[in-house]
């Protein structure tokens, strides 16, 4: 690909502690991903996929290196105008669900869209729509803690959409479920980035799920060890 990458990190390192207890989590990674690419950062705990992920999402900011989004360098934008990048354009999906417990459904849908601004009738609309594509609707009005944990990853996938964002980062998305309501949840993941061509960058150390990706980029101790792609887009 020669198009402009939607996101650039080069030359990343972040490291943890001080002193005997310093940890380097990164050590000069740097990671292309493309417009509409899906792509698995896959390691063991503690190699540092997770650490590259919220780096390259803008949750943490690395001790040394770059990160552009879409062109534009992300890390020298005021506090205020990243956090408008993040929501915005990014979606999260995490194997904690972190949803709101004693919210509704629905309210937790359309956080994103509450943070943003967007007026209340709006916002309503726009979730009742996402989850209606997930067949939650009549969910709605119930608590987070009254679903079943695949119904609540739908939920959580609901609100990483409801904002139509460019690209979804999904942390071990399928962590807590079952292998049947895991593969509902990778299958919902991939419609979206084929359908849609919403970038999909996932954080697994489940080689099933990376091998549906483009793209494999392995980690380990810090660094990338090597990338590979899916045997079909190597003809």
């Amino acid at each position: 690909m020669t198009s402009t990458p939607i996101i650039d990190a080069k030359n990343i390192s972040k490291a943890y502690g001080s002193g005997t207890g310093r940890f380097e989590a990164l050590r000069d990674v740097s990671l292309r991903v493309h417009r509409g690419e899906s792509v698995a950062i896959v390691g063991k705990s503690g190699s540092g996929k997770s650490t590259l992920m919220h780096i390259i999402a803008l949750l943490d900011v690395p001790d040394a290196g770059t990160v552009s989004f879409a062109g534009q360098d992300a890390l020298s934008l005021p506090a205020k105008q990243m956090s408008e990048v993040r929501n915005k354009e990014f979606g999260f999906v995490f194997q904690q669900f972190f949803l709101t417990p004693g919210a509704s459904v629905l309210d937790n849908v359309t956080l994103p869209l509450k943070i943003a601004g967007v007026p209340g009738k709006l916002r309503k609309e726009r979730g009742l729509a996402v989850l209606e594509q997930f067949e939650l609707a009549d969910k709605a009005s119930n608590k987070a803690t009254d679903l079943s944990g695949g119904q609540k990853q739908r939920v959580v996938i609901s609100r990483a959409l409801v904002n139509e964002p460019s690209v979804i980062f999904a942390d071990e998305p399928t962590g807590n479920l079952d292998s049947a309501t895991g593969r509902v949840v990778e299958d919902t993941l991939f419609d979206l980035n084929r359908d849609l061509g919403i970038t999909l960058v996932i954080v697994t150390h489940d080689e099933d799920l990376a091998a549906r990706c483009d793209r494999q980029v392995f980690v380990h101790d810090g660094v990338i060890v090597s990338e590979s792609r899916k045997t079909e887009d190597a003809a």
